[in-house]
């Protein structure tokens, strides 16, 4: 995926003013960082856009089952703490967290980092950049964080306030105490 950043400190885009920008250009994928910059992103291919439509399915299905929180796709925002815009692939949030928001917080970007959330890395992306968005949820209070890299078969997980752990080729992923019972299998993203 092929992203460009536009440095926007004379725009002062304020938080709806970058909503609006969102919803009025559909089409494309907006984020910014922390320091305000847009962050332009080209859609996914199709295998790409078949692997998140997996996990996204995967993690719905858990979610209605387990019934403790509310999962999102990859077009939702999040307005993490530091002021960043992001977009996870998939992501989850339990339900208290959820139903502490009012229903306008609903309606716009999410005011608050997810408690786990799912980076997949098509064969275009840069893992650095990858790497720096996990880190990111994780400094923001995500307690559980998979960046799935479908180039290499690795599997990059982040937790809050620990090293991150990698895993080469592994079959499954667990959703540990974060998401209990919850078990994503890998032969379908390999």
């Amino acid at each position: 995926m092929t992203t460009i950043t536009i440095k926007c400190d004379t725009l002062n885009l304020t938080d709806n003013n970058f909503f609006q920008l969102c919803q009025d250009n559909r089409n494309l994928r907006f984020e910014r960082n922390a320091n305000g910059d847009l962050v332009i992103m080209s859609p996914t291919g199709g295998e790409t856009g078949n692997r998140n439509a997996i996990i996204t399915q995967k993690l719905g299905i858990w979610t209605e089952k387990d019934g403790t929180g509310i999962f999102f796709d990859s077009s939702t925002g999040f307005k993490l703490p530091n002021g960043a815009d992001r977009s996870p692939d998939a992501s989850w949030i339990p339900l208290e967290k959820w139903h502490s928001l009012t229903d306008e917080q609903r309606q716009i970007f999410i005011p608050l980092s997810p408690d786990f959330v799912i980076e997949l890395r098509s064969k275009t992306d840069n893992l650095d950049t990858l790497q720096k968005k996990m880190r990111e949820y994780q400094e923001n209070g995500t307690r559980l964080g998979w960046l799935i890299n479908q180039k290499d078969r690795q599997v990059e997980i982040y937790r809050i306030g620990k090293e991150v752990e990698i895993l080469d080729n592994p079959s499954t992923l667990s959703g540990e105490n974060i998401l209990k019972n919850f078990l994503l299998d890998l032969a379908v993203i390999w």
